[in-house]
């Protein structure tokens, strides 16, 4: 059992959730606005996306990173910073001509997925640990050993600690093995990621089974998405690791009343307090991580 869990709030994502909620922040001052709350509610980790002003969609534009990171940075909380570097791996192909990409595909190398990063260096970004067969249809993310290995240097270089996205059991064999090479500094950061369409199922012995895979002197945290986020926040625990909530993940604080990102931290915090532990403070969070704080 954990008894000082950092709590890491998601705040937005990239999926396609901003028509069936108000509360999922779409512009930058929202976007930020969510995550200081998240952190005044008592957030170590405030994990970020940007979205499209006018569609609403996910976005890689590092303009947009910029002003969020500065309305956080600038503002009376200072949570950890970790944002997502895993936008540009989506390839949609057509079924009956795979060689052709369909409109929405969104496929850059791993330098490119981290051009933010390089400009902003947060305390923590996130390096998604292999392809994946995302959902129904023709949708598949791509991210290959060569591109992992090659992003995964760089981000040692800038000096920024990976969260590596566990999807699945050959992910975190393949993370393992980039710790092994030495692409990932001590101690390692893995998120393991249960019940996105086709991944790993949320499925309690299957958690336990992938922490029995983690090498000696890890630091973990485990997510489940929809109905299943707040029970994964003591399932994770429980055996040991941190927690994540937040819209990204979840729209609802119980069946059909729709959460805020403030009101999904306060719960998940309530659990951890319930279940006998205490909650890391941010710079409690950058002392277990090992971080290197950014100005």
């Amino acid at each position: 059992m954990n008894r000082k869990v950092i709590v890491t709030c998601a705040v937005t994502g990239a999926g396609d959730t901003t028509g069936r909620s108000e509360h999922v922040p779409v512009t930058p001052e929202q976007i930020a606005n969510n995550a200081i709350a998240a952190a005044r509610a008592g957030a170590s980790v405030v994990h970020i996306h940007v979205r499209d002003v006018e569609t609403g969609q996910g976005s890689r534009d590092v303009a947009l990173y910029r002003e969020v990171v500065r309305l956080v940075r600038e503002s009376d909380v200072d949570p950890v910073i970790n944002l997502t570097a895993g936008m540009g791996g989506d390839l949609i192909l057509d079924p009956g001509e795979p060689t052709k990409q369909l409109p929405g595909t969104d496929l850059v190398s791993a330098l490119e997925r981290l051009a933010h990063v390089e400009e902003l260096r947060p305390e923590i970004c996130t390096i998604d640990c292999g392809s994946l067969n995302f959902g129904e249809g023709s949708q598949v993310y791509i991210s290959t050993p060569d591109m992992l290995r090659e992003g995964a240097e760089r981000i040692k270089e800038l000096g920024v600690k990976p969260e590596m996205e566990i999807f699945d059991t050959g992910n975190l064999w393949f993370a393992n093995i980039m710790v092994e090479e030495g692409l990932i500094a001590p101690p390692p950061l893995y998120q393991l990621c249960m019940g996105i369409p086709y991944g790993a199922p949320v499925n309690a012995g299957l958690l336990q089974a992938m922490v029995n895979m983690l090498p000696q002197g890890a630091q973990w945290t485990s997510f489940a998405i929809g109905r299943d986020q707040l029970p994964w926040v003591a399932q994770s625990v429980l055996l040991g690791g941190h927690v994540r909530v937040g819209l990204e993940d979840n729209l609802y604080l119980s069946k059909g009343v729709k959460a805020t990102n403030a009101q999904l931290t306060e719960r998940a915090i309530q659990i951890v307090h319930d279940l006998g532990s205490s909650v890391a403070t941010p710079d409690e969070a950058r002392e277990i991580l090992r971080l290197e704080k950014k100005a």
